[in-house]
């Protein structure tokens, strides 16, 4: 039989006071005396009081819970995103609520009804690739619930956005594929209905197109799930056609090094015969052998600033209700990394 949660009647009956002075003393309210409120605290910690928060939210109005939906947690970029999020709000004050949605538009459509039930304050999102209706948040705009997209938005939904330039950042990856010598150079896409993915297939085909050379769409290879496995397929394919490639720009790193090993497994030497650039600069990117070109994507700082953008809103919705919101979209910069594999 589970133990009953402590309350402030406990803490009252066990120091033969009321629960209001309990109550005021945990508050710190200036009509306790220091030795109440020493004491209140001690016996507090002792029986392991916690606040029942919520109780706080039905009193304020307020959880101090936000709510986060992402594709996957195992990842290098959503790990570091989350690093983001969680240490800031902390630092405010507020307690995250993580959720995935392994990419499933079900899933996600699931974890908007339950983070709506829990109360959150408010929730940062992004995408799952199968996504392409965003009318499951609207009971969030219904409420005042406030929202963050990143990384995977919706170019249809009002509310603030952060991530990258995801075209000019393929398109500089191109061009240095290009100007590595590279004049067939294939691309393993994302999925066809996330905007980033589509971006990233625009940039692409701009330097392609900018510097003369002919978008073949057998160059092209469109992932599903967008894994290690899909890269190692693709490039072997890639590689055993009659119209081999010398170049691949990889829509992540985790293709990029599928990417890298097919060509391994061919006895295809890089980067003398190909050159391969991949996207995010995540840890397995450095540790592969050749590592592996990259595009760094300020992951951490992606986390921070939609976290912060998060907790202004709620404050601004606080203040002045929804009258004075002006939705905004951060972009934030990334570079290419020259490694072994270019």
């Amino acid at each position: 039989m589970s133990k009953n949660r402590t309350t402030l009647k406990d803490i009252a009956l066990e120091l033969g006071t009321t629960i209001t002075t309990v109550s005021k003393a945990l508050k710190n309210y200036p009509d306790i005396s220091k030795e109440t409120k020493k004491a209140v605290i001690k016996m507090a910690k002792k029986m392991n009081y916690e606040p029942d928060m919520r109780a706080v939210a039905l009193k304020k109005g307020k959880s101090n819970i936000i709510g986060v939906i992402i594709p996957e947690v195992v990842h290098f970029f959503f790990s570091n995103v989350l690093e983001g999020i969680i240490k800031n709000a902390e630092e405010k004050g507020y307690k995250i609520i993580i959720t995935t949605s392994h990419n499933i538009s079900k899933q996600e459509k699931k974890h908007v009804r339950f983070l709506f039930n829990k109360k959150v304050d408010g929730i940062i999102v992004s995408l799952a690739n199968e996504t392409k209706s965003v009318k499951h948040f609207d009971i969030l705009k219904e409420y005042d619930i406030p929202i963050v997209m990143f990384d995977k938005v919706s170019d249809t939904f009002q509310c603030n956005k952060v991530n990258i330039d995801d075209k000019s950042s393929a398109y500089k990856a191109t061009e240095h594929l290009i100007k590595k010598g590279c004049k067939k150079i294939a691309h393993i896409r994302g999925p066809k209905h996330p905007l980033n993915s589509i971006a990233r297939f625009e940039g692409y085909r701009s330097a392609l197109e900018d510097n003369d050379i002919a978008l073949n769409p057998n160059m092209v290879m469109e992932c599903k799930d967008v894994t290690l496995k899909e890269g190692y397929d693709f490039t072997l394919e890639l590689l055993n056609s009659d119209d081999k490639p010398d170049g691949i720009f990889a829509v992540t790193d985790q293709i990029g090094v599928g990417a890298i090993q097919a060509a391994q497994s061919l006895g295809i030497k890089i980067p003398e015969e190909l050159k391969i650039i991949g996207f995010s600069d995540s840890q397995v990117a450095q540790i592969i052998r050749p590592s592996l070109t990259t595009i760094h994507q300020p992951n951490y700082e992606i986390g921070e600033t939609a976290i912060r953008m998060l907790i202004e809103e709620i404050e601004l919705r606080e203040a002045h209700g929804d009258s004075d919101i002006d939705f905004r979209q951060i972009i934030l910069d990334t570079y290419l990394i020259e490694r072994e594999s270019t």
